[in-house]
């Protein structure tokens, strides 16, 4: 158990801030599955019950999770604080909210429960007026059991650290005065054990390609960078895109949070944010990207193998 713990808190360490995603009375955050957690593991991990989280994806519980799934976290009452109020035993974690264009600190305050402004002020260690695009905020805190968490390891008593901003080139987050455990110099490699990939799976529906044709939600993020790679991709399972069009990928080389945009043989695109590194496993070789199911079904190229181009 203290190896599993370990092994899970290194990653974390390395990875990026926690980012809130959502609407008002439906928050959350996201996680990508690794070798050996299963629904009680990341219960713990996030102080949240395993039968919510299964619940909250409308996934079976009785059945294992599979390695490299990407589940959403439900902020509740009981994970999620913005008063800075912990029990004996209880670490918080901040939660942070990307501040967007003609977004200012009022109305931030307004999406995330009317916190306070001088509360964010205060855990931001800025004043309402410096709020920018690209701007990384303190919203609120996971709250979780210190000795159940990796989470926990290695955070400051006083959570609350100074605004972050997103690199123009690279995308990296570069917080101003970061809390130790979180400084990252690439991200934590996800190493599944068990075969991704499925030969002949059940034809699912995109629902949100077949009303959208944008290439899905994070399109009006991409801005590019003039990079580009070519090659053989790969797919995971994930409960998001089916609905919302947010679609995600795995490569090696960019960093978190990066928007990247797909383009597949036939010529279908979609826009995909990175969550972090390929699977270390022998499936993952001649691989450059994994892609999520339901970024692959919106490009029509099932969950095998195919071949695509990048651009980011």
């Amino acid at each position: 158990m203290f190896c599993l713990i370990y092994s899970v808190s290194a990653g974390y360490s390395q990875n990026s801030q926690l980012r809130i995603e959502g609407n008002s009375g439906k928050f959350y955050l996201t996680h990508t599955v690794v070798a050996k957690e299963n629904w009680y593991s990341i219960g713990r991990l996030f102080n949240c019950p395993p039968h919510d989280i299964a619940s909250f994806n409308n996934m079976n519980f009785d059945k294992p999770i599979e390695v490299a799934t990407i589940v959403n976290i439900p902020l509740t009452t009981g994970n999620f604080d913005q008063k800075q109020v912990k029990s004996t035993g209880e670490s918080l974690i901040p939660v942070y909210h990307m501040v967007e264009d003609k977004e200012w600190m009022f109305k931030v305050s307004s999406i995330y429960n009317d916190v306070p402004i001088a509360s964010l002020e205060k855990w931001n260690k800025i004043k309402r007026d410096d709020v920018k695009n690209g701007t990384l905020l303190i919203v609120g805190f996971l709250k979780v059991k210190t000795d159940l968490s990796p989470l926990a390891m290695g955070i400051s008593t006083n959570p609350a650290v100074g605004p972050a901003t997103v690199d123009a080139q690279n995308k990296s987050i570069k917080p101003t005065d970061p809390i130790s455990s979180q400084t990252t110099s690439k991200p934590a490699p996800v190493t599944p054990s068990t075969v991704i990939p499925v030969s002949n799976p059940p034809e699912r529906v995109n629902n949100y390609a077949v009303t959208h044709s944008n290439g899905g939600f994070f399109s009006i993020d991409y801005t590019g960078g003039g990079k580009s790679a070519a090659g053989t991709a790969g797919t995971f399972k994930s409960t998001s895109g089916w609905s919302d069009g947010k679609y995600y990928a795995l490569m090696n080389g960019i960093a978190v949070g990066t928007i990247i945009r797909v383009t597949g043989a036939n010529g279908k695109t979609i826009y995909a944010k990175v969550l972090g590194q390929l699977p270390e496993m022998k499936e993952s070789a001649g691989l450059i990207i994994r892609i999520s199911n339901a970024a692959s079904a919106e490009l029509g190229l099932g969950e095998g193998k195919f071949s695509v181009d990048i651009k980011y």
